[in-house]
């Protein structure tokens, strides 16, 4: 099976956190948490802060690790590692996503998640709280 390692962003501001909703692809209109695939000799951290500036242009302060997911889709498995970040400035613009949320605690679960970025949701809200 085809194996592909990936980066994610809880960006939070205050007691909220921002969620993208996919324009693309097999799963169009599921929320994420967003970032892209690592390449070759990127850390984790830099491969974060190439996808936000590409998919947001925004920088990020990488600020800890919450988890790494391990999922298996049909197509392929995806190892997911997901951190805690910060704006570094205001301005966010959606560049592959057709919307986006800030949501508190009690609106996550409200949201059609993909199944990886669901499996971090109680951490995330435990976070928050």
């Amino acid at each position: 099976m085809k194996r592909i390692e990936v980066v994610a962003a809880v960006i939070r501001k205050g007691d909220r956190i921002f969620a993208t909703q996919r324009g693309y692809g097999d799963f169009k209109d599921r929320w994420e948490f967003p970032g892209g695939k690592m390449e070759p000799g990127e850390t984790p951290q830099e491969a974060l802060e190439r996808e936000i500036r590409e998919e947001l242009c925004a920088d990020i302060e990488v600020d800890s690790y919450v988890d790494t997911v391990e999922w298996d889709y049909p197509a392929f498995h995806l190892t997911l590692h997901c951190f805690m970040c910060s704006l570094r400035s205001e301005a966010l613009h959606l560049n592959e996503h057709e919307a986006a949320r800030w949501l508190g605690a009690g609106e996550i679960d409200s949201l059609d998640w993909l199944p990886a970025d669901r499996d971090l949701l109680p951490k995330i809200i435990a976070e928050l709280k």
